[in-house]
């Protein structure tokens, strides 16, 4: 194993007005606009790199500055992240700098966000997530998820809810977080999905695993994205497919 290819994109979908969605791969961030196609990065294996997804609380204030604080934290601080403790730590860190951001601030007053990403590490990668933004892995028996969703069950007769149990930041007063964070070993052609429910609420498991079945990179991004897109785009989409090559 050699290196990472990191493909992303992020849209607005075709209901919101703007995107509160941001995204961090490793050194690069993009906070609240879209990318016109999917755009591939290259890194070298066995340094940390950490990409994630963080969704604005939608119905609150501020939800792209939320993410956008996220993900640069992130950001800054992942160079330095080695274990489960540090990714932990470091998701406690953009918890507190909301908080921060937002006091005294009324018009930033209970800003939150989701946050969901992978941590690739020279022999493993650390899946974590606050919120119902998700991680997946794309293995050759099919997807799994990897994240844990914090949201009620949805009622019934429906596929999904848009209601969040905890987030970063989100409330007047400081609320503590309990990350998920997982440990998964790495081989070579691996493949994860990292992504807003923006992609997951309008388009199946199913038709996901199917897709990421047939395509890959580049073309796998845009055919996850036309997806959402055709079932109506309700919502911003952000998505990060990593895969480790030799």
């Amino acid at each position: 194993m050699t290196y990472i290819a990191v493909t992303a994109l992020s849209h607005v979908g075709l209901v919101r007005e703007h995107n509160e969605d941001s995204l961090v791969i490793g050194p690069w961030t993009l906070c609240g606009t879209v990318t016109q196609n999917p755009q591939t990065l290259v890194f070298p294996f066995g340094r940390p790199l950490v990409v994630a997804v963080a969704d604005g609380l939608g119905g609150q204030p501020a939800g792209e500055v939320a993410s956008e604080l996220v993900v640069r934290q992130l950001s800054s601080l992942g160079p330095s992240l080695d274990c489960t403790e540090a990714v932990g730590d470091a998701l406690q860190l953009c918890n507190d700098a909301v908080y921060s951001a937002a006091d005294g601030r009324p018009d930033l007053t209970a800003m939150g966000t989701t946050v969901a990403g992978a941590l690739v590490l020279a022999e493993s990668l650390l899946a974590f997530n606050v919120g119902d933004s998700k991680v997946f892995h794309a293995a050759r028996d099919g997807l799994h998820q990897v994240s844990v969703d914090d949201s009620p069950p949805p009622v019934p007769g429906h596929r999904t809810t848009s209601a969040v149990t905890q987030v970063l930041g989100g409330s007047r007063a400081h609320s503590a977080i309990t990350p998920h964070i997982e440990t998964f070993p790495l081989a070579e052609g691996d493949r994860y999905l990292v992504c807003s429910d923006g992609l997951t609420d309008p388009v199946p498991d199913d038709t996901i695993e199917e897709l990421l079945r047939v395509h890959d990179d580049g073309r796998a991004a845009f055919e996850l994205w036309k997806a959402a897109i055709d079932a109506g785009g309700p919502d911003n989409i952000t998505l990060a497919l990593l895969r480790i090559g030799a």
